[in-house]
């Protein structure tokens, strides 16, 4: 049975991941930062419930441990914990406000990252999806036909694009677990006060395929719900 790991589950498009893979089969280890919630919902979909905060090492440190007591090993890990941070003028913006953002987005992901690959290693087909955005792609935000060009979240987008770019340097250094980045799409959250167009299960249509990829698929992508999305 596959083991998946899932930051930032408690709610949103982790808790959507997590349903639908516990429904596939999975045996879902729901990870998030506040402990009432994520037991609740851990509870709720049939998962088991890890507390974890993406921006404390020992958080992280002791999540890993608690999976290696109890399932010893993982198949895939989710690396879906994000914040959106300051939208709009950037004019006010400070050092400190883009730290927030980038310590979740982005420092969140090679902490977690780090602390899981030894059990990783322990499966036969690891998989690592990190959840990014159209919104860090510079196409996407230069085509005025598509709604990311619209978007100004300054400290939100460059933090996914740093995401994307980590993702194809993981994918190279790392060639006996299959990398990639999953692309939502603009989806009704509370990241973004739910003003996306897609349902939350439109949202995880990239992050449950990539999840339940047969082995040998590709590394190093960049998937949405309709396909690969070609680095730029």
């Amino acid at each position: 049975m596959t083991i998946t790991f899932i930051t930032g589950a408690n709610k949103g498009l982790g808790r959507e991941t997590a349903r639908r893979l516990v429904e596939l089969g999975h045996t879902v280890l729901l990870g998030a930062r506040d402990p009432e919630r994520g037991a609740q919902a851990a509870a709720t979909l049939g998962a088991r419930f890890v507390p974890i905060d993406v921006t404390d090492d020992a958080s992280v440190s002791a999540a890993a441990a608690n999976v290696a007591e109890h399932e010893g090993s993982i198949d895939v890990l989710i690396n879906n914990a994000g914040i959106h941070g300051p939208a709009g003028d950037p004019t006010a913006l400070t050092g400190a406000d883009a730290l927030g953002v980038l310590d979740v987005n982005l420092a969140g992901v090679v902490r977690t990252t780090t602390a899981f690959l030894p059990l990783l290693r322990r499966s036969s087909d690891p998989v690592i999806v990190n959840v990014s955005s159209g919104t860090g792609s510079l196409a996407h935000t230069h085509d005025p036909s598509r709604p990311e060009s619209r978007v100004i979240a300054p400290l939100y987008t460059a933090s996914k694009a740093a995401l994307t770019m980590l993702t194809t340097q993981y994918a190279k250094a790392l060639p006996d677990i299959r990398v990639n980045a999953a692309d939502p799409g603009y989806t009704a959250t509370d990241l973004n006060g739910h003003s996306g167009p897609q349902t939350v299960t439109e949202g995880t249509d990239a992050i449950v395929g990539l999840a339940t990829e047969k082995p040998g698929a590709g590394s190093g992508r960049f998937v949405d719900r309709t396909g690969e999305i070609a680095w730029s």
